[in-house]
């Protein structure tokens, strides 16, 4: 399992965590893929402050990540821990800025733990709606690379291919396929994006907000393709706030507010207490 840390700790760092029961996966013999530990992510913004000082001393604050003068501090994740396994479709779920998308951020491997640890099995991939895109390439080259950039050999892009246009709906109305990316849509994007993830089989894959974009046709095909990842041994965790997509596509969720880990069991059951909390 490949390990991200912080390699320096602060002088406050939680302390380990007591030995936790075994969960009844663990005890069924499911197979860990994501394990979050006490984990806690802070972003720092640099700036805003009146006085001088020079560039070495601003890059030895940053390095040591320790505040100085005009340094803002954002605890976007606080103290999560869960493990997710094999086979399992978990959802994300929480008001705006309760730092889903961060914690997806994290597993992923793109940002640093201030404290705590995050394990995974293999390399997890996260597709987000803003996922970086060629916008001067035609969708036809973003196909080859976007599939290069996640490990597929040429030979299996090609394979893939035009079950990737397929699936995308972009050809439905016209050639599209063949034209810039910049004459696209953002749902069409968006779609193409999602597309070309889902043609690899995923360790893990975590989807931020995919499938609110495209319409109720694209929707289920994606909702099928996430039951088929799972079915295929892999992981995936959806970050949504369209609540029927949580319901259709995931079997547990875990729900964040502030950072913390509010809630964390079968969907139904997250989903009803959410639902009256976003309701008051």
């Amino acid at each position: 399992m490949a390990v991200a840390e912080d390699t320096e700790r602060n002088d406050q760092a939680a302390a380990p965590l007591p030995p936790a029961a075994p969960s009844p996966e663990a005890e069924a013999g499911w197979v860990p893929t994501v394990i979050a530990e006490n984990l806690h992510i802070v972003y720092r913004v640099y700036g805003g402050s009146k006085g001088k000082g020079s560039a070495t001393a601003a890059l030895n604050r940053i390095v040591r990540r320790r505040p100085g003068a005009g340094v803002r501090e954002v605890h976007a994740v606080r103290g999560v821990s869960f493990t997710a396994y094999r086979g399992q479709a978990i959802g994300l779920i929480g008001t705006n800025g309760s730092g889903k998308s961060t914690l997806l951020k994290a597993i992923a491997g793109l940002l640093p733990a201030e404290s705590g640890h995050v394990y995974s099995d293999g390399q997890p991939s996260l597709l987000g709606v803003n996922a970086a895109m060629m916008n001067d390439l035609t969708g036809e080259r973003n196909v080859v690379l976007g599939g290069l950039a996640m490990g597929m050999t040429r030979e299996q892009i090609r394979e893939r291919y035009q079950g990737i246009v397929d699936f995308s709906g972009i050809n439905e109305k016209g050639d599209f396929i063949t034209l810039p990316m910049r004459t696209y849509s953002s749902g069409m994007s968006a779609r193409l994006r999602f597309s070309i993830a889902a043609a690899k089989d995923h360790d893990v894959l975590m989807i931020d907000e995919a499938l609110a974009t495209g319409d109720k046709k694209f929707q289920k095909r994606s909702e099928a393709r996430i039951r088929e990842l799972r079915e295929e041994a892999g992981t995936v965790f959806l970050v949504s706030h369209n609540n029927k997509s949580i319901r259709d596509t995931c079997d547990r969720v875990l729900w964040l507010e502030k950072g913390e880990l509010v809630q964390d069991g079968p969907t139904n059951e997250v989903l009803k207490e959410y639902e009256k909390f976003t309701s008051k």
